[in-house]
């Protein structure tokens, strides 16, 4: 295997300094802070945007949907492209194409400009995503890339829950279009930083861009996360969910087929998937984030209708687990410095298996937040500790002129693996609950009993017609909704043992360089 070519000085001659790489590493971080947490703000606002804009919940879904969508289905080919037409303008165009957007979706005055807006925000984000942390992996130096990912990896984690605890916060004591202000402040703030400090590296290729891969990638990757999305909505033998996943299936293999034969000329190599480091890394990040996500559907009806908590306490009990993903993130580098990426990972696997089990073990209706805080927080510690080194291993196997790609495969799984987390474990839950609460409603009048079955947030609103047993239809759907819990959290803990399986006999190696083309085809250039 050839290792990375050398990546070329800045045009003064001179690496940027350890100023510098801290004013790089903070746009970047702000930047990323601004995409992440604009994809779950608005799930805290959707009863007021029914009632703002007079439509219909699936038009708010869709509202909260598409930008993931849109996000997911432009990663790799604007990663790519980006590659191409140098980091730093396409990052700054990217950030004035959010920020528009945003500053749009917070005035629009209906749920057609909304969409509108939220679509051209998945654009944006799309193309700052991939960037970040291409940034990183192509400015700083060996020895301090770790560390940095780390950072990196820290935000992409604990991003999501402060943007949902600060949504919750602003939709509780001002309004939810105010949510938008901080995707917009922290826009301006890294673009301010990124005009400034951020060096431009782009890759100078012999090959005409991958066009027809771009374009089945996209179609690929949204047909799956369309299907995943509405599968537990509209049903998953339903007719749009059935086309959806056929579609992103045979667009996946046709993907596959055309990358094998571009070879060198590929969006993406797919023979790389064969080495350790870019396969077991891909696989790691959909399982984690798989988890994350899926906790985070299963967590909010427990703490809002099981613990009888509002939106704000709800986000703000998340918080514990973003500082721990955090710290851990920022330990998991040097850690892994010292005892190897794979013996990391198993580390951070097998702490993430413990706090699914330790949530298992022990909820309890009586106890509500406390009986799950120990398992949050060690899942938290886990979580950081995988993510630092399966991210570091998918941008080691792919070369640095293509790290933008790197950056965007990186995203994508973590997108699918959301995605999946959140139809899979909720599909989970709900099962386990329909079968848990059968045997509880013995007496509860069939009409509310009925809706009862429907899921805990209809036992809430039925229990106002059951009567003198609006009680009893009340504890059944708790103790049902901790049955089902516990079910997706077994669930969690074996899909995490198979995982750490993996990881111990296919885990990356202590070192695992990127294969390069032909130096004299293509080569890096990084300019102040």
């Amino acid at each position: 295997m050839v290792t990375n070519p050398p990546r070329t000085a800045p045009a003064d001659g001179a690496a940027p300094d350890a100023r510098r790489l801290r004013a790089i590493l903070v746009a970047v971080s702000m930047a990323l802070m601004a995409v992440i947490a604009s994809v779950s703000g608005l799930n805290v606002a959707q009863t007021h945007m029914a009632v703002d804009f007079d439509t219909s919940q699936d038009t708010v879904l869709w509202i909260i949907n598409v930008y993931t969508l849109t996000l997911s289905a432009l990663l790799l080919p604007l990663g790519a492209i980006g590659d191409r037409l140098g980091r730093k303008p396409t990052l700054v165009t990217g950030l004035a194409v959010f920020g528009v957007a945003s500053v749009a979706a917070g005035l629009a005055p209906s749920a057609e400009v909304m969409l509108a807006a939220r679509v051209a925000g998945g654009v944006g984000a799309a193309t700052i995503m991939p960037i970040t942390l291409a940034v990183i992996t192509s400015t700083f130096p060996e020895e301090q890339r770790g560390k940095a990912i780390g950072v990196w990896t820290g935000v992409a984690g604990g991003g999501g829950i402060l943007g949902m605890f600060l949504s919750a916060l602003l939709v509780d004591v001002a309004d939810w279009r105010w949510q938008f202000v901080l995707p917009v402040a922290l826009v301006a703030l890294a673009l301010a930083l990124a005009l400034t400090s951020v060096p431009n590296s782009h890759e100078r290729s012999g090959h005409a861009f991958d066009t027809v891969g771009a374009l089945v990638s996209v179609v690929a990757v949204a047909a799956l996360i369309f299907a995943l999305q509405e599968g537990p909505r509209r049903g998953w033998t339903a007719p749009a969910t059935l086309v959806g996943l056929a579609v992103g299936l045979v667009a996946a293999a046709a993907f596959v087929v055309w990358e094998r034969r571009r070879r060198d000329a590929a969006l993406l190599d797919v023979r790389l998937f064969g080495e350790r480091g870019l396969a077991v890394g891909s696989i790691t990040l959909v399982m984690v984030f798989g988890v994350q996500a899926g906790v985070f559907v299963v967590l909010f009806p427990f703490l809002q209708a099981v613990v009888g908590w509002s939106a704000l306490p709800s986000a703000a009990a998340l918080m514990p687990m973003a500082a721990a993903m955090m710290t851990a993130s920022g330990l998991a580098p040097r850690l892994a410095g010292r005892v190897g990426p794979r013996a990391t990972m198993t580390a951070g696997i097998g702490l993430t298996s413990v706090g699914l089990a330790l949530m298992a073990l022990f909820v309890s209706v009586e106890d509500g937040y406390r009986s799950i805080l120990p398992g949050i927080l060690v899942m938290g510690l886990g979580m950081g500790l995988s993510m630092v080194p399966s991210t570091e291993a998918i941008t080691r196997s792919l070369p640095r002129h293509k790290q933008g790609v790197a950056s965007a495969l990186n995203d994508v799984t973590r997108e699918f693996g959301t995605a999946l987390g959140v139809a899979m474990l909720g599909a989970l839950l709900s099962a386990g609950y329909r079968d848990a609460i059968d045997d509880r409603l013995r007496g509860v009048p069939q009409g509310p009993a009925d809706t009862a079955r429907e899921g805990i947030a209809n036992a809430v609103q039925a229990s106002g017609g059951a009567g003198p047993y609006a009680r009893d239809l009340i504890d059944a759907a708790r103790r049902s909704y901790v049955d089902g819990w516990q079910q997706a959290m077994w669930i969690g803990v074996a899909v995490m043992g198979v995982l750490l399986v993996c990881i111990v006999l296919r885990g990356p190696e202590d070192a695992t360089p990127a294969a390069a083309p032909d130096e004299a085809e293509e080569r890096v250039v990084i300019r102040t």
